[in-house]
């Protein structure tokens, strides 16, 4: 049983749609029937976008529940009564006292019929015939289960913008010189590319390439739902748009569009670090653009809603028809292996430079965000849709001056972990590996392998089972109230940690305290001052020869002069 309360709570209290059946157990007639009603749905959701009938759910939402059931019966009397033969999972859910029978399918490009030659196809809350018209009228599968990929049956090459096709070969050379793709005849170019593919002796655009090059009536006839909305929202009223853009055209002029749109209204704040000046917009391009590229290849192209980015004068939101895809979660995107729901799309983006690499590209965003002193980048999914919220506003202005100068001194970039960690440091001041670990959504050999990097660094200290900022970082990255609030703290470990090294050595330097605590050469002054006036600690000569140690019984007044 490893479904909670919770999540059958959602699911009944969402109730019936494109993905989800209720059916009665008690109801049903015996067991051909259940397989019977369960094999019409399950075609159905397989011909869609995959989805579960939930046995034992009567269409009211009451849960009345199953008995007297064999899984593997069931599994293999589906799978002996479909066409190709359907392969289906079952799980056993507890709730509120009964057993609640959960039959799943995914969505994987085959088009499944009943062994009688029944085939149908989930519409709605409704499972409807499937003629075979419908099935070769827009797209034909060409061995692949990648929607992107597949052939539009009704295309032909004069669906091709030509001018789209030179506008991708002069990106290509601008983002990658060595690039030979953009030499080659436009054709030949199209083909390498995959966005046009031989079907029955004829060249048709896949629906990648419709979704490149296609003209934007071609779009608009061949794949409607391919459509993305901007909506801009001014501070004087959050809940009526006033400015929209609808876009049915090539993904590169969308993201042009989109990206000369939201720079309109993007401000920059300067930021002086040393002898240079950094600008931190609103919302970074390469943020926003990744979001976005992100959301047109994850996007569901057979939903028939559309991509909506809404900007606000402190937030940019972008939702996409589509939920993760299984095993993704929010607290695993960052880490988890990206499996591209449209993967000819990814594969174009990353051949034409605007990605780095397959994927969700994620970590980048976060990264961004992170260095940029901004909120943490918020997913949520609805069901069937996922929403990105990107906030404008600048959270820890010293963090983002600490990280651009410890960066440059260091000549190298801090990875998106170690960013995590400090700046949870810098807003908790303590952090155990165990919630490191669930932070950055590593493995824990990882975390530690970060944690130890930042240790060496000088950058983070251990202090029993828990990390701590470093009192030098520490008073880089936080104001003066902050550091003077948490300064008794600090004199209190430092102290404990200067006595246990007396205890044993005997004597202690102001540079040996420097090292033993991360401070600056002035900080390990005071807190050695101050341990000598609380009557811990005697000095013992003068100047840079200075050396202190534990305070004896009776012993002689020690000088002031010239103690470092």
């Amino acid at each position: 049983m490893n479904r909670n309360d919770e999540f059958m709570d959602d699911v009944i209290k969402v109730g019936e749609n494109d993905t989800v059946e209720f059916k009665s157990w008690v109801k049903a007639s015996g067991h051909n029937e259940r397989v019977r009603l369960a094999v019409n749905e399950l075609i159905a959701f397989a011909n869609a976008k995959g989805g579960t009938v939930y046995f034992g759910i009567e269409d009211s939402g009451q849960v009345t529940g199953c008995s007297d059931y064999d899984c593997q019966s069931l599994i293999e009397a589906i799978y002996d009564k479909t066409r190709p033969p359907l392969f289906t999972n079952i799980e056993e859910i507890l709730y509120q006292g009964h057993i609640v029978l959960a039959l799943s399918v995914v969505h994987d490009g085959n088009t499944y019929a009943t062994t009688d030659g029944r085939c149908l196809k989930r519409l709605g809350k409704n499972s409807k015939p499937y003629y075979p018209e419908e099935m070769s009228n827009r797209y034909t599968q060409a061995q692949s289960p990648d929607f992107s990929g597949q052939i539009v049956a009704a295309s032909t090459l004069d669906d091709i913008n030509l001018l789209e096709v030179y506008n991708l070969k002069e990106k290509i050379r601008i983002r990658d010189a060595k690039s030979t793709l953009a030499d080659m005849e436009d054709l030949a170019f199209l083909r390498d590319l995959g966005l046009i593919k031989q079907d029955q002796d004829v060249e048709r655009l896949t629906v990648a390439g419709l979704l490149f090059v296609g003209k934007e009536q071609s779009i608009n006839k061949l794949l409607p739902q391919a459509e993305v909305i901007y909506l801009h929202y001014g501070e004087q009223n959050l809940e009526e748009y006033d400015a929209r853009l609808d876009m049915k055209q090539p993904i590169v002029t969308v993201l042009d569009r989109l990206t000369e749109r939201i720079q309109t209204d993007n401000h920059i704040l300067n930021v002086q670090v040393g002898l240079y000046r950094v600008e931190i917009p609103d919302f970074s391009e390469k943020v926003f653009q990744e979001a976005i590229l992100n959301a047109l290849a994850h996007r569901d192209y057979q939903s028939m809603g559309a991509v909506y980015v809404k900007q606000y004068p402190d937030k940019l939101v972008i939702e996409n028809p589509g939920g993760f895809l299984d095993g993704i979660t929010e607290k695993n995107i960052i880490t988890h292996p990206s499996t591209p729901r449209n993967k000819l799309i990814a594969e174009t983006l990353q051949r034409l430079k605007y990605v780095q690499r397959t994927g969700q590209g994620v970590d980048i965003i976060f990264r961004e965000m992170i260095s940029m002193g901004k909120p943490y980048p918020e997913y949520h999914v609805f069901g069937d849709a996922v929403s990105l919220t990107l906030k404008s506003a600048i959270d820890d202005l010293g963090f983002v001056k600490f990280v651009l100068q410890e960066q440059e001194n260091r000549q190298r970039v801090f990875s998106l972990a170690e960013l995590m960690i400090l700046r949870y440091l810098t807003d908790n001041r303590r952090i155990k590996l165990s919630d490191a670990q669930e932070l950055t959504q590593m493995p824990i050999d990882n975390v530690r392998s970060n944690c130890a990097g930042l240790v060496k660094d000088g950058l983070i200290e251990v202090v029993g089972k828990e990390y701590m900022l470093t009192a030098k970082v520490y008073n880089a990255v936080k104001s003066d109230v902050a550091y003077t609030r948490d300064k008794s703290i600090q004199y209190i470990r430092a102290k404990s940690m200067i006595l246990e090294h007396l205890s044993s050595s005997g004597v202690i330097t102001n540079e040996k305290v420097q090292e033993l605590c991360g401070f600056t050469r002035n900080q390990a002054t005071d807190t050695l001052k101050r341990m000598r006036q609380e009557g811990a600690i005697t000095l013992l000569g003068a100047g840079r020869g200075a050396k202190y140690t534990l305070k004896q019984e009776n012993a002689e007044p020690e000088s002031s002069d010239g103690a470092l």
